[in-house]
């Protein structure tokens, strides 16, 4: 063996420093944890976003207790579908116009949190509501009476004036309600809830301006939506499509309200298992 090969066979690596191979590990986790904190904030906002939902304005399609993606896509990107509030320009990226009877999203034009109802009404249609049912552009909405919409009462679904309360085999207490299907000119079906006679019955045409919508939520007769002035806290009125956040599309979880975060053995209970999926 010759002197050069000698002296790199007999030569020794000095091992990496602790303090460095610590510094890299702490490196790469921090690098990490900010492309996932990239791809949340991507996908929030450009795909989806979760929404609660906390009143019974849209039953029977979405209960108190129900969670949801809102797809953020089908009507484009503005500053109402971003994350956080963030103070950009008003306008609309790759804006498009909702269907009718799409379930949406959107800001309350006053106090801006955030509400959910059906679009009923797009821009240039003349909407009224002649004796509970809706008249769209002159012509009456058709609407079937249907079975009773039958709810398992539980700590955070009550039973409202208009419903009839029963009870389930098992013991539950059930509440009622008057239930009629409606179909919008498209072809669009979706169930409908009806109290009997209230101020919301009737409501004078008006036209939809443009770059506007008029919503109402599937509990007609607990909603308060287009068919009354914008208020804080209370009615929407007619709502500027500006104000759109995304369309509701998928149930993610339900629940009736009853777990104990602090016992874990009630979540499964608490649970509307069969509510988990379903498609808006």
């Amino acid at each position: 063996m010759d002197v050069k090969s000698q002296s790199l066979a007999n030569a020794t690596i000095a091992p990496v420093p602790a303090v460095s191979r610590e510094r890299d590990g702490w490196g790469s986790f921090a690098w990490f944890l900010v492309k996932l904190l990239a791809l949340v904030l991507a996908f929030r906002t450009l795909a989806f976003s979760p929404f609660s939902i906390p009143s019974e304005s849209m039953l029977p399609r979405l209960m108190n207790g129900d969670y949801l993606l809102a797809a953020k896509w089908p009507y484009g990107f503005s500053r109402q579908s971003l994350p956080f509030d963030l103070p950009l320009p008003d306008g609309r990226l790759f804006d498009r116009s909702p269907q009718r009877g799409d379930v949406v999203i959107f800001k309350h034009p006053i106090d801006g949190r955030d509400y959910i109802k059906r679009v009923i009404g797009l821009p240039g249609d003349n909407v009224a509501v002649v004796g509970s049912q809706v008249v769209l552009n002159g012509k009456p909405v058709p609407r079937e009476r249907i079975g009773d919409f039958k709810l398992t009462m539980s700590a955070n679904t009550g039973c409202a004036w208009a419903g009839q309360t029963g009870a389930l085999a098992n013991g539950s207490e059930t509440c009622s309600y008057v239930r009629y299907r409606e179909t919008l000119p498209s072809g669009k079906t979706y169930e409908v809830l009806d109290f009997g006679t209230t101020p919301g019955d009737n409501v004078a045409p008006v036209i939809v301006p443009d770059g506007a919508m008029f919503v109402m939520g599937d509990n007609r007769d607990n909603s308060r939506d287009s068919r009354w002035p914008a208020a804080a806290g209370d009615a929407v009125g007619i709502v500027p499509q500006r104000l759109l956040v995304g369309r509701a599309m998928l149930v993610v979880w339900s629940t009736d309200g009853s777990a104990d975060w602090v016992k874990p053995w009630t979540w499964g209970s608490a649970t509307r298992w069969d509510r988990i999926g379903e498609s808006l």
